[in-house]
């Protein structure tokens, strides 16, 4: 008998060994899976019943189970569930009869409570929302509305004067606009605050919002487009859903505080950050604007245990100067994306042992990689099973001929073990591409169609990535019309007709370049100056500043006497892109962008010099 047991505790004892061996990750990726599946039955049985539960339901259930507790913590505030419960439902009286059930509104708002209110008031009316990034400009905001069709605007108090240029071409397309105060300066303005405050409470009848199908557009989101205007991303219920799961999928629970500094514009702050908090039934701090200085101490002074982040947010608090109690907090996780490897340790070594999660997916994108292990400069792991659930590709990309590569017979090609690759995601009925609003020629070109067999079609992330031999999946670089500076997308056709608009500019290319100790790429433009002009950097400066974004302008210029051109007659980028802005390696003359002197400067060793060393600023 005792052999017997011996014999079985020594097979048990070596197949643990093995596992750990051979298999280091098996529990960690049986334990993340379980979630997988667990969380997409849920959603399977949303999908084959009528008992459709989205995130604004979720919120309705959490302010009746938990009314007192904090929702969110905005600027010392703290507005419970049921305050923000009632809130929104006082914005939905006031616009009942103003907007029907299918109706699409627009929302122009920087990040404070009343933006979630809001946002939830016309979810209660059955209505989608576009989100509008506060950065673009009018001409940019006068697209987005063409996009996803809304004729209705409520706009922050703070950014009603950003719309004084275009007031009057939205009043002219009949689309009517609210302002966040109590009395309006403008006539053709409606105030809204002293409408909702005499609002009545009482909810809207629940079949005002509900959908019976989980693919219905909730809210369209704007990221960079390829025509040189934003794209309103299609997000459906199905879409918010799975992006809420995402704290959950970590380990996140009810008892968590979470501080979310980015824009709720975007994906990450609305879908994962606000519809996260609301599945865990937890709290959101909620910050007005990312402030570096200030990050720690809103950490400590509201007990904060999860933060969201972007790379670039992590490296900004690398480089403030260290403190003694930079430990002292009770932050345990950090969920994000693009946070570089080198900024990853330096970032543990000074805030200490923080479990950063990374999660990899595009706002209109149908596949999501989240790092769940945390190895150290990946974007997320696979295995056997979940490529079973989720049908994604690594495929050989022509850096020369800016497209993927294919066979003799047409069809793209598989990258070896380690090797980069243009990541594509197949679309099927699990995994679908609902696009963009308003044009589908847009939807269209993010299709990859005979991708391995006739008639299969993909979604192209537009990304180089790499998976190594233990399942671990990196990114390299982005391809195409569109790179990453500041935690913005940057589309690189938007820059270039607005430097075409310049009398001195005959044709400009523009593209993303590496900037050593900075995330992502900073925009540069090779241009060609028309014969009889000269280039002017002051009457640049001008232009760029009053028609683009900050993150959006080109930090470095380069004058050519000719494109370099592919086989297919597009702009070659490639070469641009490998030889930089380094002055002593290029012939032609380069020009830095310099607010100091509100001018486009020459580009000379001594300026490139200050730009390493971290004395010019960019």
């Amino acid at each position: 008998m005792l052999s017997w047991i011996a014999a079985l505790l020594t097979g048990i004892l070596s197949a643990h060994l093995a596992q750990r061996l051979c298999f280091p990750y098996f529990w960690k990726d049986a334990l993340y899976l379980m979630k997988v599946i667990r969380y997409g039955a849920r959603l399977e049985i949303y999908k084959r019943t009528s008992k459709i539960v989205t995130v604004i339901d979720r919120f309705v259930q959490q302010a009746q189970r938990i009314p007192e507790k904090p929702f969110v913590i905005y600027e010392g505030v703290t507005y419970t569930y049921g305050e923000l419960e009632e809130r929104s439902n006082r914005v939905a009286r006031v616009f009942q009869d103003a907007v029907n059930k299918g109706d699409t509104v627009a929302l122009l708002m920087s990040n404070e409570p009343d933006f979630i209110a809001v946002w939830f008031g016309f979810c209660k009316l059955g209505c989608a929302v576009a989100f509008l990034n506060t950065n673009i400009k009018p001409r940019s905001l006068l697209h987005c509305f063409n996009c996803c069709g809304a004729k209705l605007l409520v706009v922050g108090a703070d950014l009603l004067d950003t719309l004084e240029d275009i007031l009057p071409s939205l009043l002219e397309d009949s689309i009517t606009v609210w302002c966040m105060n109590r009395a309006s300066s403008h006539p053709d303005v409606h105030s809204l605050l002293d409408k909702i405050e005499k609002a009545s409470h009482e909810p809207i009848p629940a079949e005002r919002r509900s959908v019976a199908c989980l693919k219905t557009p909730t809210l369209y989101i704007f990221t960079s487009g390829t025509t040189g205007l934003p794209k309103a991303a299609v997000i459906t219920h199905l879409q918010s859903l799975k992006a809420a799961g995402g704290f959950w999928a970590y380990g996140g629970t009810g008892s968590d505080v979470i501080y979310t500094p980015l824009p709720l514009y975007h994906s990450a702050a609305s879908l994962v950050g606000i519809g996260g908090t609301i599945e865990l039934g937890a709290t959101c701090v909620l910050k007005k604007k990312f402030s570096a200085s200030q990050f720690w101490n809103d950490c400590r002074k509201h007990n904060v245990t999860i933060f969201q982040y972007i790379g670039e947010l992590c490296r900004y608090l690398c480089s403030q100067p260290v403190a003694e109690n930079e430990k002292d907090h009770r932050v345990h996780m950090g969920v994000g994306n693009g946070l570089r490897q080198d900024v990853w340790r330096e970032f543990l070594r000074r805030f200490g042992e923080i479990r950063m999660c990374e999660i990899y997916g595009s706002t209109e994108g149908n596949l999501c990689f989240m790092n769940h292990v945390g190895r150290i400069g990946a974007v997320g792991r696979s295995n056997f099973f979940y490529k079973l659930i989720f049908k994604y590709d690594l495929v050989k990309y022509d850096l020369i001929r800016d497209e993927p590569a294919r066979d003799q017979n047409g069809f793209c090609q598989h990258v070896q073990k380690g090797e980069t690759g243009l990541l594509l995601s197949k679309i099927c009925s699990q995994s679908p591409f609902f696009g963009y609003a308003g044009n589908k020629q847009l939807t269209e070109k993010k299709i990859l169609r005979d991708v391995f067999v006739k008639g299969d079609a993909y979604f192209n992330t537009g990304d180089l990535m790499a998976e190594d031999e233990d399942n671990f999946i990196c990114f390299k670089d982005r391809v195409g019309d569109t790179f990453r500076w500041k935690g913005e997308n940057v589309a690189t056709t938007e820059v270039t007709e607005v430097l075409g608009l310049v009398d001195f500019i005959q044709e400009a290319n523009v593209y993303g370049v590496q900037v050593p100790g900075n995330e992502g790429r900073a925009g540069m433009a090779a241009v060609i100056v028309r014969p009889e002009y000269t280039f002017d950097g002051k009457k640049l400066f001008s232009l760029i500043l009053a028609e683009l974004p900050s993150y959006a302008r080109p930090l470095f210029i380069r004058l050519q006497e000719s494109m370099e051109m592919t086989s297919t007659f597009k702009q070659q980028k490639f070469g641009l892109v490998e030889s930089g802005f380094n002055p002593s390696s290029i012939s032609d003359p380069l020009y830095f962008l310099d607010y100091t002197e509100k001018s486009y400067i020459p580009l000379t060793s001594s300026v490139y010099d200050s730009i390493l060393n971290g004395q010019k600023k960019v």
